[in-house]
């Protein structure tokens, strides 16, 4: 017969086997208060160096370091009052996030708050927003949000996890400047942004300049000014403009004719704004685009930046071989020399045409190919990607769409895609899903804002 008690362990045995463990568990909570106390007391010099260096890589992350204890949001600078004055605080790879099914920034279901993705690290945060009541997005530049305010068109530069807000003049000062050839409602035109760039002197004057497809010169302010200046300079034949550190870099076609011509490239200075009378001085050339190693090519060329560079991008155009793609770094066409990219690091880069060319880590999103080039293929008909290494053409997750009007759920390459075209961010709609729209919600105050519905 089986005795029950023989399977128990004797009641001393238990009571030091208890101890134990609760021996063992203060052991381990007092080395690990032991441990928080030698990270809490490390000296604020240290603390401060640790926190740019996290800072390096991400707003988010330097945020959360402050919060860790008191003695490490003390010896750290606080990002709150001077996020926008110091381009370290800037969420540079934070972009605003479409969502699709109608619902836009400011929506009702949305409750105040918007979602924001990061490029490079996958990560997806909500941030209260309360201005879109009564303002909307025109453009975004280093992660900060470009506003309107509805009733008074004032330009107003946002941090979004900070809540810092800069004043710039009124839209409507620029609608003198509208090209006077682009019949309708000038609106239309005036909110149509190429690109936007900001720049912070060493004083801390911060500056704004805006690349505007319905005007020949380029408007630039500071915060608190009346109105927009222009430049005293046309330009004409600019394309693909792109903000990096806090100038505004162009192609330029010496003809129209731009598929068959070698463009150069052009740099823009941000404003001097020391003077009397601030002046923006003219586009100054730095590099010419690769030459056609073929005279039947046609090239459309892009510039992007990825991992802290400008590349230039060339689509070859060849009515006898498959689409190709050429990928350059500015900074050797800069020292004449043409060096041939086979990789970009697993990044993949996102070219909109007309809109925004962004570049997205391929390691943080299951279906981003890395080395891919992901462009709008109208011969297929079908958003598709372009494989460095191999040459290769491939549909991405949702492949072809006829008509491109895609069906709804759709992957994220279409939520990507529909951040390259600031346009659409008011709209809660992604890019090829129905039909083109008047803009129907505050239709007075964002005429011209076109929507997709």
């Amino acid at each position: 017969m089986m005795l029950t008690g023989s399977s128990k362990r004797p009641a001393a045995l238990t009571v030091c086997s208890s101890t134990r463990r609760r021996r063992t568990a203060d052991d381990a909570d007092a080395a690990a208060a032991t441990q928080d106390s030698l990270w809490a007391s490390l000296h604020e010099d240290i603390v401060d160096l640790i926190g740019w260096r996290v800072l390096a890589g991400d707003l988010r992350d330097y945020i959360r370091f402050r919060a860790t204890c008191r003695h490490w949001r003390s010896s750290t600078a606080c990002p709150h009052g001077r996020s926008i004055f110091d381009r370290r605080f800037h969420p540079r790879r934070w972009m605003l996030l479409p969502e699709g099914h109608g619902i836009y920034p400011g929506h009702g279901k949305l409750r105040g708050f918007v979602r924001f993705f990061n490029l490079s690290t996958g990560a997806f945060v909500r941030a209260q927003v309360p201005l879109f009541r009564d303002h909307c997005v025109l453009d975004s530049v280093d992660g900060l949000l470009v506003l309107q305010r509805d009733h008074d068109t004032a330009i107003r530069l946002l941090h979004p996890f900070t809540g810092d807000i800069l004043d710039f003049p009124p839209l409507e000062t620029l609608l003198r400047y509208v090209h006077p050839g682009l019949l309708g409602d000038k609106w239309r035109y005036l909110r149509d942004i190429m690109a936007t760039s900001i720049n912070v002197s060493a004083n801390d004057v911060v500056s704004l300049m805006i690349m505007q497809r319905c005007m020949t010169r380029i408007a630039f302010a500071t915060p608190g000014e009346q109105r927009w200046r222009v430049s005293i300079w046309d330009f004409k034949e600019l394309y693909s403009p792109l903000s990096f550190q806090g100038k505004l870099y162009v192609l330029q076609m010496q003809r129209a004719i731009e598929m068959y011509m070698v463009p150069d490239v052009l740099c823009i200075n941000p404003p001097q704004m020391e003077g009397v009378e601030p002046l923006l001085q003219p586009p100054r050339l730095i590099a010419k685009c690769p030459a056609r190693t073929r005279t039947s090519d046609a090239i459309l060329y892009n510039l992007v930046e990825c991992n802290s560079e400008i590349l230039v991008v060339a689509m070859i155009f060849n009515s006898a071989r498959p689409l190709q793609f050429s990928v350059y770094r500015l900074a050797d066409l800069i020292l004449g020399r043409i060096v041939l990219l086979t990789s970009i690091c697993d990044n993949a880069l996102f070219l909109a045409g007309g809109g925004r060319n962004i570049t997205v880590d391929s390691k943080v999103l299951p279906t981003i190919v890395g080395d891919t080039i992901v462009f709008l293929d109208n011969g297929n008909r079908c958003l598709a990607q372009y494989h460095l290494s191999s040459g290769t053409l491939s549909p991405t997750s949702d492949g072809s769409t006829a008509g491109y009007f895609i069906p709804s759920p759709c992957s994220i390459f279409y939520h990507i895609f529909t951040c390259c075209f600031p346009k659409y961010w008011n709209k809660g709609h992604i890019i090829f899903q129905g039909k083109l729209k008047n803009w129907r919600v505050k239709g007075k105050w964002r005429t011209g804002l076109l929507s997709i519905a």
